[in-house]
């Protein structure tokens, strides 16, 4: 729920397609809202939708603004997270991260509540009872707290980022990004882990 990772995905997209065979992709949650049932400050409602028209402006991302329309905001983004969690836990991770995007940004829907995000989970197929215990269960909290906090430990600044942890090796070390190009980090990739074999 981050429109910055948002405008990233196309790059990130080809981004996986051309890694190594030798490079693992582990998503981390970043957290970036915890959970609260308070409506969105309108002076919050602008600065986001400021946001989504500077990233419209910088690089053709598509946002539906009817969003702000149809819903009532909450700055809360932690039960996103934990359906990603939660889907992962049958497998799809990677297809509840689109889905959240996709349904935020393009079909106007809000992620914060629960419902919506049970309909994701059925879209996708998933075992939907199950998601739901998932959704609030206390080792699903668990783990996005550990990602939290390990996303704070790592030596990276705001989201998307991207850092990469070379085997053998302590610490995780930042990749340049850029949002238009995948060959950026592409490049800065292959120079770590050379720079890791020589």
């Amino acid at each position: 729920m981050c429109s910055w990772c948002w405008a990233y995905r196309p790059v990130w997209t080809r981004l996986r397609q051309h890694l190594p065979e030798t490079v693992k992709v582990v998503n981390v949650l970043g957290g970036l809202a915890a959970d609260t049932d308070q409506p969105m400050p309108a002076e919050t409602r602008e600065a986001i939708q400021g946001h989504w028209r500077n990233i419209h402006n910088l690089f053709g991302t598509e946002f539906n603004f009817d969003f702000w329309r149809k819903n009532q905001p909450r700055r809360s983004t932690y039960k996103a997270c934990r359906a990603v969690i939660a889907a992962g836990n049958q497998g799809r991770e990677e297809d509840m991260i689109e889905a959240v995007q996709h349904g935020y940004y393009l079909r106007a829907m809000n992620p914060s509540d629960t419902d919506v995000l049970v309909q994701f989970a059925s879209e996708l197929q998933l075992n939907t009872a199950k998601f739901e215990r998932d959704l609030e269960s206390g080792d699903t909290h668990q783990k996005l707290g550990e990602q939290i906090q390990f996303a704070r430990r790592s030596p990276i600044s705001g989201f998307p980022s991207l850092a990469l942890q070379v085997e053998g090796e302590s610490g995780l070390r930042p990749v340049d990004k850029d949002y238009r190009d995948y060959r950026v980090s592409l490049d800065h990739i292959d120079q770590l882990l050379n720079r890791s074999s020589g």
